[in-house]
């Protein structure tokens, strides 16, 4: 099939341009990733950024807390990073354990360094419009976008999913390329009226499958955001065998957006090193 938007390689290309960048330009750039407790898929998700930074360049720390630590001495450990001139980039994996005040924590995050692209900060400059860190999936969204020359101007563009980390991040960067966006989530009554009318459908909603043929538009673009767990196999909120039949092109899961989560991190640690070394 050749309308697979092939995430995969997209990321491999990022990732030599990022490499390619960091050394012509003898950039020294680092990440620092604050892991608290014993999560076993937020520990591959560590893995793969480990792995993704030592591939292009970037020096790579991570540390680790335990569960019982208290908000407070998180807290403290994120300052020490902020001041640190040789950390540029700072991330808290989440989730955080029970107990911990994820908003509180995340915004103890020097703005700089936020290469997640979750501080008030930077989501206030981001609806603005002001320069800031975009949070990772949602860029790496754009960026498949631009690397297929999908059309985005004067566009129906149908996001299914109201997140912090994907959907109303992906609305505003939707609004800066002039799509015309509608936002669809559990409470949306209908929501075939709206995705069947989307020249470009993106599903985060985190349910298996529930994109049909029947609710996607003929030659539309279909990005699935999502990663759900079913019978010891992934799969993604698009059921992706009847839809590529119908979409023009189609990311699969896995193999589509998520590569391009880790290469849109790498890219903000850059620019992170780059504003904070003018």
């Amino acid at each position: 099939m050749n309308n697979i938007i092939d995430g995969v390689a997209a990321s491999l290309e990022l990732k030599k341009n990022i490499k390619k960048k960091i050394e012509k330009c003898g950039l020294t750039p680092s990440l620092a990733v604050i892991m608290v407790g014993d999560n076993k898929a937020s520990e591959i998700y560590v893995r793969n950024k480990k792995k993704a930074c030592e591939m292009v360049g970037i020096k790579f720390t991570k540390i680790d807390l335990p569960e019982t630590i208290s908000e407070e001495l998180v807290i403290n450990e994120i300052k020490r990073l902020n001041e640190d001139v040789s950390v540029n980039g700072i991330l808290v994996q989440l989730p955080l354990p029970n107990g911990f005040d994820e908003g509180k924590i995340i915004n103890e995050i020097s703005p700089l360094k936020d290469v997640d692209g979750l501080t008030y900060q930077n989501v206030g400059n981001l609806v603005l419009e002001n320069e800031c860190l975009v949070s990772c999936t949602p860029a790496g969204v754009m960026e498949l976008l631009r690397m297929y020359n999908v059309p985005l101007k004067g566009k129906d563009v149908c996001i299914v999913g109201r997140s912090n980390l994907v959907g109303k991040p992906l609305i505003q960067l939707l609004l800066q390329n002039d799509a015309t966006v509608s936002i669809c989530h559990s409470k949306s009554v209908n929501i075939k009226d709206y995705t069947k009318r989307a020249d470009v459908l993106i599903v985060a909603a985190g349910h298996p499958n529930l994109i049909t043929k029947d609710m996607v538009k003929d030659k539309a673009v279909v990005i699935d955001v999502g990663i759900n767990k079913e019978n010891d196999s992934l799969c993604g909120d698009v059921d992706f065998k009847e839809v590529s039949k119908k979409a023009s092109l189609i990311t699969p899961v896995p193999g589509g957006v998520g590569p391009m989560t880790v290469a849109s991190l790498l890219k903000n640690v850059v620019k992170a090193y780059e504003v904070q070394n003018r």
